[in-house]
């Protein structure tokens, strides 16, 4: 099978390197890839913006299955005009995208359908949007409605917070996707990120993670795209799994068929495990970064046959198993992320991978022959062990080789989990 992996960041590397260890796989492009993926694919130059492109590429060069990496395409309408042109993809319609393309569709499909969430109120006006805040009080979320890179969602502790983010969003920090807020009750429990694949019909849980948002040491300072990530999350017993599949996808997926836009990819539910049980925060439809780094370096499975399923609605037909032993990812990133950071900064050396860790590259670039920091998040160093503590340690051994002066990260990453295995 001759593949295409649209994307650039660490997910995607991810995904096309274990793609790549598929015996069904003849070739494996991806555009624009990064050096990293370069090791396991060929980059094509393509526009991924330009569908008609990607569509006439994936023609003249035989390729019958697509997968889309980042969540833009999707929710811009790639998997819909691929789908038309007779190609398989991997990824949601662009009105199934809408899951995460828009905070408020999703919440109104769970006041719907009875999924559970916390409650809500949509404001297309700052006065109207900050009289409720004033009323409701603090703690209270505010988000962007549409896609902002993950840096839309203000978890706002303090009435001045809430206020302040409320005037960022309508003032155009977030650009159009902030044109509409969705203003949320706080939920207070224990986040969780847990994947499901998705046929339109019938759906197969994978594996649960945990994910670092904030960019300080302690959960401190802004919220990020994510700072490191482990799997599974212990918070997902496997009562919760049941509840959130019975309580949360599979309504998901009945609602959305329901509604004319059955759901085909990958349902990243990001969940609060509260009291009550688990509630849902929000939806992605592609894969998390960088939980899916961990998800990657954990599933024994062949990747490639699994997702082709998904797209074309043969979900029922196969499985995944799962090593036992947690993985755990800790970003790297650019001093200054999640504001202002210097690009193009030198990466003068890498650790080597081997079987228990790997070094996925997000935001890289080669310039001169030279490997540099061309984004926020700019590696992830990945380990697998018998438990996260080691596998904690595994990784910041291996991260301690880079050797890039413009780079930080996080030391604390896992560190719930640790918590747990000490207790």
């Amino acid at each position: 099978m001759k593949v295409l992996l649209i994307g650039s960041g660490g997910r995607e590397h991810a995904l096309a390197w274990k793609l790549a260890q598929s015996p069904l796989l003849e070739t494996l492009y991806a555009a624009p890839g990064n050096p990293g993926i370069a090791d396991c694919a060929t980059l094509v130059a393509l526009d991924i913006e330009d569908h008609a492109a990607v569509a006439a590429f994936c023609k003249e060069n035989g390729v019958t299955f697509v997968v889309v990496g980042p969540e833009a395409p999707l929710v811009a309408g790639m998997a819909d005009v691929l789908r038309t042109a007779g190609i398989d993809v991997f990824g949601p319609s662009a009105a199934a995208a809408q899951l995460e393309g828009s905070k408020g569709f999703t919440k109104d499909l769970c006041a719907k359908y009875d999924i559970p969430t916390g409650a809500y109120q949509r404001f297309t006006d700052a006065a109207a949007a900050r009289a409720y805040v004033e009323r409701e009080g603090a703690p209270i979320v505010i988000k962007a409605d549409g896609l902002a890179a993950g840096k839309g969602v203000t978890v706002a502790m303090t009435l001045d917070e809430a206020l302040a983010a409320v005037d960022d969003c309508f003032d155009g920090a977030f650009g159009a996707a902030g044109a509409e807020v969705v203003v949320e009750a706080f939920l207070d429990g224990e986040e969780a990120s847990f994947f499901c694949l998705c046929d339109g019909v019938n759906a197969l849980p994978l594996a649960s993670a945990q994910d670092h948002k904030r960019v300080g040491d302690g959960d401190t300072g802004p919220n990020t795209g994510g700072m490191g990530a482990y799997s599974p999350a212990p918070v997902m017993t496997p009562d919760m799994v049941a509840r959130t599949m019975k309580e949360i996808i599979e309504p998901t997926i009945r609602g959305m068929a329901a509604d004319g836009h059955p759901f085909q990819g990958v349902l990243f539910a990001g969940l609060m495990i509260t009291a009550k049980g688990p509630e849902l925060i929000e939806y992605n439809v592609r894969f998390g970064d960088p939980e899916c780094q961990v998800l990657m370096m954990r599933l024994e499975s062949d990747l490639l046959p699994i997702l082709h399923a998904a797209a074309t609605g043969r979900l029922d037909t196969v499985s995944a198993s799962w090593r036992d032993a947690p993985a755990l990812t800790v970003v790297m990133a650019s001093k200054g992320y999640p504001g202002a950071y210097e690009k193009n900064t030198p990466i003068r050396a890498l650790p080597a991978d081997d079987a228990a860790s790997k070094v996925f590259h997000a935001g890289t670039a080669l310039k001169d022959g030279q490997l540099v920091a061309t984004g926020g998040r700019v590696l992830n160093v990945t380990a697998v062990a018998a438990t996260v503590a080691e596998a904690q340690k595994a990784a910041y051994q291996a991260l301690d080789q880079v050797e890039w002066d413009n780079g930080f990260c996080r030391r604390d990453i896992g560190w719930r989990a640790v918590a747990r295995e000490k207790a």
